[in-house]
């Protein structure tokens, strides 16, 4: 695939002055961008063959970018030495909402040119080579819910993030009056993103005031997340252009939270649909890397959902999910099953909108592959209402997440032991941190009663 801007195309923007300046960034555990801004010329003198340093405390923060114990990759007393950035061409693009502005994504490696193993790309990447030596392809789409406000981020920051005003004020699920209020933004999102070379499919409201979605096509399981993580960074960058904000997080108040529903499937090398059999339906694949995500999913729901607030999603009759089920087209169930033939895919939706894309595709590959190399069989689909049909249930708390995760054998033979130690210890470290807050519901329910 061309990458949506050559390095060609790069040197002539240098040289006519309309590029001058090169993002260089990483994906974070959190999911985040992190990097260096490059003088455009510099970056094709210098960092175009050698790369670029950056500090390994950046796989092993927490959200607020403080140092905490338990990583082996980085600590004091290692130092807090440097990894290397290493740029991946096929990335590169235009940033149509920065002036003079290209990005390209990087892969990071210690200084002897080794994998950062601990890094989500990288995580991904080898449950992509498992595929690859089977001779398929993953393909992905996610989903992502947004709510917009008419507040700054400053202001939104300024007022604890309480009693911010919502861009819609009732339910806009696909209502083009509601979506039309908010057309301006929404618009320079999409156009911004197409101009990036993403290929952006539509918007809609959804049910929570002020929320959104905006779909993009799926592609290659790789392209799909470094997209996403471009994606969220450039809509919140959007936004704060026009005086808006906007939240990704999980669950943003008592009603409807934001989903990232993730959408999978497999070809092979010339280009046919692994999951359907000759007459378009299920094919024992399928079947079985479907009875790997449930067998997988407990164990990896903290790739699915990494942070205090995922866990906020998952209540009864929400659509976000709390049975360890599946369903043809069934939104109450864990995976849901969707399309025919060529459009065979499943949907895992567990993740909300705070996922690591990059953990998440590589969760559900390491779980398929489980069930395809231990020749699980799926129980049959279930029709009906899974929210209370006694189901084995999504964990309901980070805490059990990871304690499952840290006990898991499917998890370590499919990422390793580096690997599964490094999540584990940012399960923990934000559990910790939850337990040590005060929190606004307990000085309401406190201050003045008790």
């Amino acid at each position: 695939m061309e990458p949506p801007l050559s390095i060609e195309a790069l040197r002539s923007g240098v040289a006519d002055g309309s590029i001058d300046t090169v993002v260089l960034a990483i994906t974070d555990i959190q999911g985040r961008l992190q990097g260096k801004r490059l003088d455009a010329q510099y970056f094709l003198d210098v960092v175009l063959e050698h790369g670029t340093e950056g500090c390994n405390y950046l796989l092993a923060v927490d959200v607020d970018m403080n140092t905490v114990g338990g990583y082996a990759i980085s600590s004091w007393e290692r130092g807090y030495g440097d990894f290397e950035m290493t740029p991946d061409f096929a990335t590169l693009r235009r940033v149509p909402w920065q002036e003079g502005t290209a990005l390209l994504l990087a892969d990071v490696h210690w200084l002897d040119s080794t994998d950062v193993l601990q890094s989500p790309r990288q995580v991904l990447k080898r449950q992509l080579d498992r595929l690859a030596e089977r001779g398929w392809t993953a393909y992905v789409g996610t989903e992502l819910e947004f709510i917009l406000f008419e507040d700054s981020f400053e202001s939104a920051w300024d007022k604890g993030y309480r009693g911010l005003v919502p861009a819609n004020r009732y339910n806009v699920d696909y209502s083009v009056l509601g979506t039309s209020r908010v057309e301006g933004l929404l618009r320079a999102i999409r156009l911004g993103m197409r101009d990036a070379g993403l290929q952006v499919e539509s918007a809609k409201g959804v049910c929570n005031p002020g929320q959104h979605e905006i779909a993009f096509r799926y592609t290659d399981a790789l392209t799909t997340c470094d997209n996403h993580v471009i994606y969220k960074t450039g809509a919140k960058e959007i936004a704060a252009q026009q005086g808006s904000s906007l939240t990704f997080m999980a669950k943003y108040n008592e009603r409807e939270g934001n989903s990232c529903h993730v959408h999978l499937s497999l070809r092979d090398g010339d280009g046919r649909p692994v999951f359907a059999d000759a007459e378009g339906g299920p094919s024992p694949v399928f079947e079985r890397f479907l009875a790997g995500q449930l067998a997988g999913l407990r164990e990896l729901t903290a790739f699915f959902a990494p942070n205090i607030n995922s866990y906020k999603r998952y209540q009864p009759g929400s659509f976000a999910p709390t049975a360890v089920a599946w369903g043809y087209d069934n939104r109450t169930c864990a995976l849901r099953v969707v399309g025919r033939g060529a459009s065979l895919r499943m949907e895992n939706r567990v993740p909300g909108g705070d996922v690591n894309p990059y953990l998440a595709v590589a969760a559900m590959i390491a779980a398929g592959l489980h069930g395809i190399e231990h020749e699980l069989d799926p129980v049959p689909p279930f029709g009906g209402n899974a929210y209370t049909a006694g189901f084995d249930q999504v964990p309901a708390t980070l805490r059990e997440a990871t304690d499952l995760l840290a006990g898991s054998a499917l998890a370590e033979e499919a990422f390793g032991k580096e690997v599964v130690d490094h999540y584990v210890n940012a399960g923990r470290v934000e559990t910790a941190a939850f337990d040590a807050a005060v929190t606004d519901w307990e000085r309401v329910r406190n201050f003045e009663r008790i």
